[in-house]
């Protein structure tokens, strides 16, 4: 389930220019958070909404991540000095992102509610895998941020509108 936020790092990290160590493991942190709730909060919810959020999910997914792509790709292509640093990404753009990738994950929760699965060990899990492909996402993205220069936050809001369409692709097609 961590795949698609590992592709929005990926994005992330190009288009953070050089982070650190600790700006990855930050960044993985939030997502796997995120990412570790949502199934949670999915199981909660159970099968009285599960039409409701299945048949939205990938929309929602999608639009958030069209949007932060977007306005990735704007702040690129309207950035005045490009030998300046990038600007630091927040805490609620980082934890928009993360609600945009585990969006399904609020799905599967929701599935989980009628299986006999121990959620309490099951949302950790996810949350410590989504921690680690995104970390490493992040790292990445940084060798590829070094190879594009300022072209790489243009390639991260792409990826991040890339990753929305796939989710809503999935979800139509499959």
């Amino acid at each position: 389930m961590s795949t698609d936020a590992f592709a929005a790092a990926i994005g992330k990290g190009a288009a953070m220019g050089r982070p650190r160590l600790r700006d990855a493991l930050h960044t993985g942190l939030i997502f796997g958070v995120v990412e570790g709730l949502t199934p949670l909060l999915g199981w909660l919810l159970g099968a009285s909404a599960s039409h409701l959020i299945e048949a939205w999910d990938h929309w929602i997914a999608f639009g958030l991540l069209l949007g932060l792509g977007l306005h990735m790709i704007h702040k690129a292509r309207h950035e005045d000095a490009p030998d300046q640093a990038p600007p630091k990404r927040g805490f609620a753009a980082l934890v928009l992102a993360g609600l945009a990738t585990s969006i399904d994950a609020l799905a599967v929760g929701v599935g989980l509610a009628f299986v006999d699965v121990d959620i309490l060990v099951v949302a950790p899990v996810i949350g410590l895998c989504t921690f680690v492909m995104v970390t490493a996402g992040v790292m990445t993205g940084r060798a590829l941020g070094r190879m594009l220069g300022r072209r790489a936050e243009i390639a991260g809001g792409l990826i991040l509108i890339l990753v929305g369409a796939m989710i809503v692709y999935e979800h139509v097609f499959a």
